[in-house]
């Protein structure tokens, strides 16, 4: 005979304990449910390669629906067994703050500066909470700085270009030639 016992089986977590799941679960699905309402506004004319400009809204919400779905079937199922107890860590406020700075900086500048610049910035400033956040000594280096800007363009500049020349969607830019 063997001694080897099976694995126990996860502890269903109380009644209490899964109601916040089944918030996040009903957001998520009420995120994706608007989201299909704006994408029903968009048109559907195809543009390069038959995909029209409402395909990735439609896209996203179909994902966000089956995966808010998901969640509430978990919940209804006992919840998600194998999830840590709260607590712990204190969320870095000075992290999340240069986040939300360079997300609003990018939808406010957007205009003004450019979709290639705007979100380079944004970018750059993301990067510097997440290194703040991971207490990396590198995020006060210049080069550090500077090595993010150029990471920003090399990422913003090509998803810039395939927009406005693949896809044909228009997005604010720096100069009236179509390249920044």
């Amino acid at each position: 005979m063997s001694n080897i016992h099976a694995p126990a089986a996860p502890e269903t977590p109380p009644p209490h304990a899964m109601w916040p799941q089944a918030l996040v679960g009903a957001g998520v699905l009420l995120t994706g449910a608007a989201m299909a309402f704006g994408a029903v506004g968009i048109s559907s004319q195809a543009g390069y390669s038959g995909v029209g400009p409402n395909f990735l809204p439609w896209l996203v919400a179909v994902v966000l629906m089956l995966c808010g779905g998901w969640i509430l079937w978990e919940v209804r199922t006992g919840g998600f067994r194998q999830i840590e107890e709260a607590g712990g860590e204190k969320g870095y406020w000075a992290g999340f703050i240069w986040v939300s700075a360079g997300l609003l900086l990018n939808a406010s500048l957007i205009t003004l500066l450019g979709f290639v610049l705007s979100c380079t910035l944004c970018y750059l400033l993301a990067v510097q909470g997440l290194r703040r956040a991971a207490g990396q000594a590198s995020a006060n280096n210049p080069v550090t700085w500077m090595w993010d800007i150029v990471t920003g363009l090399l990422i913003s500049a090509p998803v810039y270009w395939m927009f406005t020349k693949f896809l044909a969607i228009n997005l604010p830019g720096l100069t009236g030639t179509g390249w920044i």
